[in-house]
C-alpha cells in the first residue's frame, strides 16, 4: 500500500538549469564534461561548498562566477503541478528528494509550496546522491515509511532504476497529464 510519494526537484518540481548549461558549455568536450561533472558530484554530494562549485564551472566555462550563477538557477516551479501536489497531499506523506550542493531551495519555491512536503532530503546534507540506494532509504526513513511504500517521481531515467532497485515504485516524469494518468494508475493498484 502506497503511504508515501516522493518528488524530484529539478526536471519535475521545477524546470532544469544546470544539464543545459553543462551541456551548452562542455558539450563540445568529453574531458571538460567530465570535470564539469566531477565538480557537480562533489558538490552535491557535500565535498565542497556550492560557493566552490560555481567558481570552478565558471572558470571551466571562462565565464564569471555571477554569470554561471545566473545561468544556473534559471529554475521556474511547475504551478500545474504544484496544484495536483497539493490535492495528494490529502491523502499521501509527500517528500522532495534533490541531487542538490546547497539549500537553494528558499529561492527557488514559495513557502507554501515547501510546506507541501513533510521531508527534504538534500544530497549535500546526506552525502548520498541519487541514484546510490542510500538516498532513496534515507527519504523513506525520514518519511518513516518503508521503501516499498513509496512512488518516487524523476525525470531522469537512472534515477528512476535507482529508486526500483532501492525497493520503490517509481514513474518517469513528462509532464503534469503523463503523472496524473500513471500514478492514478498505480494508486489503484
Amino acid at each position: 500500500m502506497t503511504k508515501a510519494i516522493i518528488f524530484d526537484c529539478f526536471g519535475v518540481l521545477t524546470t532544469e538549469a544546470w544539464l543545459p548549461f553543462k551541456a551548452k558549455y562542455f558539450g563540445h568536450d568529453p574531458e571538460v564534461f567530465k570535470q564539469a561533472s566531477q565538480l557537480s558530484w562533489q558538490a552535491n554530494g557535500g565535498e565542497i561548498s556550492y560557493e566552490e562549485f560555481m567558481r570552478g564551472i565558471a572558470k571551466l566555462a571562462g565565464i564569471t562566477p555571477a554569470e554561471a550563477v545566473k545561468a544556473i538557477e534559471r529554475n521556474v516551479p511547475d504551478e500545474g503541478l504544484f496544484a495536483y501536489i497539493d490535492e495528494l497531499k490529502q491523502y499521501y506523506k509527500l517528500g522532495l528528494l534533490s541531487n542538490m550542493a546547497d539549500d537553494r531551495l528558499a529561492r527557488i519555491f514559495t513557502p507554501k509550496q515547501l510546506r507541501h512536503f513533510d521531508i527534504i532530503t538534500l544530497s549535500f546534507q546526506t552525502g548520498f546522491i541519487k541514484p546510490e540506494r542510500q538516498a532513496f532509504a534515507a527519504a523513506a526513513e525520514q518519511l518513516g515509511v518503508d521503501a516499498d511504500e513509496c512512488i518516487f517521481i524523476d525525470d531522469l531515467a537512472h534515477n528512476v532504476v535507482g529508486a526500483q532497485q532501492a525497493g520503490m515504485m517509481a514513474i518517469l516524469y513528462q509532464d503534469v497529464a503523463q503523472l496524473r494518468h500513471e500514478l492514478g494508475e498505480l494508486l489503484k493498484s
